[in-house]
């Protein structure tokens, strides 16, 4: 489709980072114009374009334009184990909550769920995954079907999948379509025998990959780790070249300073939970946002974890200024699609993909208009979301989805599943 925005606030997320007005063009997946409100034949003449027929044109009414969120780190069809397995220690909740009902789950309940998640990613601006579960393949399809952009990566441990299995789904779904690509990774190290971690090294080197890992989220995995092979995970999976063509970590919580040193030299990407974050800021390691699954964090929120993200960080250092809401709006966006591979989904400028959203400024928590882009991080919630574009399609705007499915028949679905695995 070919759509108009106009009378628009736009933060396009470029440096320097601020809001000016004005409008921008989508034409099929991409953005065509971004620009003051010119009259639309002086718009022409300026930037070359041909005439565009409008399939609509949106008067933003002085509503927010921006590049959609980025969730650096996901199990969308954990929506399933959401508000039934809380308040427990990591390792307990995965053993005795987590592992054996997932034994069961079928590649069509991790369809099905999937499906779900995305409604949640949409009102919550977030327009694309960075997701890691169980069938990578009916993963694909409930996302395509969607309209939603996603990035796979492996989380291959002891109980599956084989190496050569995650090797064949690399080669197989990495690029399968505009929207999917896939990565190579595991769960993590506690999950992997240090066979299954040369074995995933040589497919690293073999195809000159990143490498993606759940990494010193717990103290216990780090100490556990240190007792194995006398060195910290990171330490460890650094060692074995599993990080040598860069990649990420999840969550890295208990990071000493040679860690560091090693994300430093390595560059890699993180998805931050309650992290060193203002550290990793200093020592100029890129940081980006994730949500994590809803089994353990309830819910695909990016406004709650850009505040939790700034605010924790903050109450880490006991300083306020320790980690600016401007570098946390980066890490939600920008930083995000870096991680993910999705440069052409970061910013908001002609060429790039129309992954977008429109923040309504006409509720109270956005009022009065002083700094737009830190109050979308201190103030901003999931009801400033009025609408969600992926790929140049909206599939949100004001409280209804476009993506092909009823979204009670999606919930009544998940239901089903959740009632029928609670029998078994």
């Amino acid at each position: 489709m070919n759509i108009r925005f106009y009378n628009a606030k736009i933060l396009t997320m470029e440096e320097p980072v601020q809001v000016t007005e004005g409008q921008l063009w989508v034409s099929g997946q991409k953005i065509v114009y971004v620009g003051p409100d010119e009259e639309i034949e002086t718009v022409y003449e300026k930037s070359g374009l041909q005439t565009i027929l409008w399939d609509r044109e949106i008067d933003c009414e002085g509503n927010l334009l921006m590049p959609g969120f980025k969730d650096a780190h996901a199990h969308s069809a954990m929506v399933l184990f959401r508000s039934i397995a809380d308040d427990e220690p990591l390792q307990g909740w995965l053993e005795k909550r987590i592992f054996p009902v997932e034994a069961k789950m079928t590649g069509e309940d991790v369809y099905e769920l999937t499906k779900m998640s995305v409604l949640e990613y949409l009102t919550s601006g977030i327009t694309a995954v960075f997701d890691m579960y169980l069938t990578p393949e009916t993963i694909i399809n409930a996302y395509t079907e969607c309209g939603m952009r996603n990035v796979q990566v492996s989380g291959l441990n002891m109980f599956g999948p084989t190496p050569e299995v995650m090797e064949e789904r690399f080669l197989k779904l990495n690029g399968v379509n505009s929207l999917s690509s896939y990565m190579l990774g595991i769960h993590a190290e506690y999950t992997c025998p240090k066979e299954l971690l040369l074995q995933v090294a040589e497919i690293v080197k073999r195809h000159k990959a990143p490498f993606f890992t759940h990494l010193a989220e717990t103290k216990r995995e780090v100490e556990e780790c240190k007792e194995r092979y006398g060195m910290t995970p990171t330490q460890l999976l650094n060692d074995l070249g599993l990080f040598d063509y860069g990649g990420g970590g999840y969550h890295c919580v208990y990071m000493d300073d040679k860690d560091i040193e090693i994300f430093k030299e390595k560059n890699l990407k993180l998805a931050s939970g309650i992290a060193p974050v203002s550290r990793f800021l200093k020592e100029g390691i890129p940081v980006a946002i994730g949500t994590d699954g809803a089994g353990s964090n309830n819910c695909l929120d990016m406004f709650r974890e850009m505040f939790l993200v700034t605010g924790l960080a903050k109450y880490r250092d006991m300083d306020a200024a320790s980690t600016d809401a401007i570098e946390v709006l980066k890490m939600a966006t920008v930083n995000g699609a870096k991680a993910m591979g999705l440069t052409d989904s970061d910013v908001l400028a002609p060429g790039k993909y129309a992954d977008l959203i429109m923040i309504d400024m006409h509720q109270p928590n956005m009022q009065p208009i002083n700094n737009i882009a830190k109050n979308i991080v201190y103030s901003g919630s999931k009801q400033n979301v009025k609408m969600t574009m992926i790929d140049g399609k909206i599939l949100y705007e004001d409280g209804k989805f476009f993506i092909g499915e009823d979204p009670e028949k999606l919930y009544a679905k998940a239901n089903e599943i959740a009632d029928r695995l609670r029998q078994e």
